[in-house]
């Protein structure tokens, strides 16, 4: 069970990266409000899946 919470936290930190690429080079408005609502969301999925591991530090 360990290895498929790991595997989903190592994805949910790709997903959050991906946002924060495309924040970075959004060029609407729309784009500027959608990612940051999108990395939210994903971050607290996240800490979700960190505070299920005790002795994991969340990032």
């Amino acid at each position: 069970m360990i290895a498929v919470r790991d595997m989903l936290i190592r994805g949910s930190e790709k997903v959050i990266a991906h946002y924060r690429l495309l924040l970075a080079h959004a060029t609407t408005e729309k784009e500027r409000e959608l990612y940051p609502s999108r990395i939210e969301r994903e971050q607290r999925l996240l800490d979700q899946l960190y505070g299920g591991l005790p002795g994991r530090i969340a990032a």
